[in-house]
């Protein structure tokens, strides 16, 4: 599951994995626009993600770190957002690893600039899927899975993260052959 943090509106998308082959499940987005009060947005937060792992029970979260904006007080909010994100997942045991928002994209379009738009646009033909989101922050929820779905079974990002090659053999032998 990948979760794209935000205080209004938080996007969740869901894939599944067969094998080496990655296909969507469902995607969408917890909307918090109507309740005013921070705290209390932090509370439906947790408890809506809460119910989506219950629904999904994903073996794995990956989700986008907060990035430094022009309004520090976003980026706060959005740490926010993430940590009910982050806390939910972690109590029911479900390892989290965060992406950064250009990783993700470079990951899948291969450009670190690339619009909400051109994400869309790549997830869908990654994933061999028509689809009309109402919120673009639903394909870019989508974006984080498959972006750590490619970590995960892509020994060139796999060797990139960890450091080289050397790593990458020690770490996955049996993938050697």
């Amino acid at each position: 599951m990948g979760i794209d943090p935000g205080t209004n509106l938080l996007g969740f998308g869901v894939i599944r994995i067969d094998g080496r082959n990655a296909s969507f499940v469902d995607m969408g987005v917890l909307d918090m626009r109507k309740e005013k009060d921070h705290f209390a947005k932090l509370r439906e937060l947790s408890a809506k993600m809460e119910r989506l792992l219950d629904a999904y029970c994903p073996d794995e979260l990956s989700i986008e770190a907060p990035f430094y904006g022009k309004n520090p007080q976003v980026m706060l909010k959005l740490g926010r957002a993430q940590g009910a994100a982050i806390t939910a997942a972690l109590r029911r045991g479900i390892p989290v690893t965060e992406y950064a928002p250009r990783k993700a994209k470079i990951a899948i379009t291969g450009a670190g600039a690339a619009s909400k738009e051109q994400v869309s646009t790549m997830i869908q033909k990654i994933l061999d899927v028509r689809l009309n989101p109402e919120h673009l922050d639903a394909t870019d929820a989508l974006a984080l899975a498959v972006c750590h779905y490619f970590h995960l079974t892509n020994p060139f990002y796999a060797a990139r993260s960890s450091g080289d090659w050397k790593h990458f053999v020690e770490a996955n032998p049996e993938r050697v052959k």
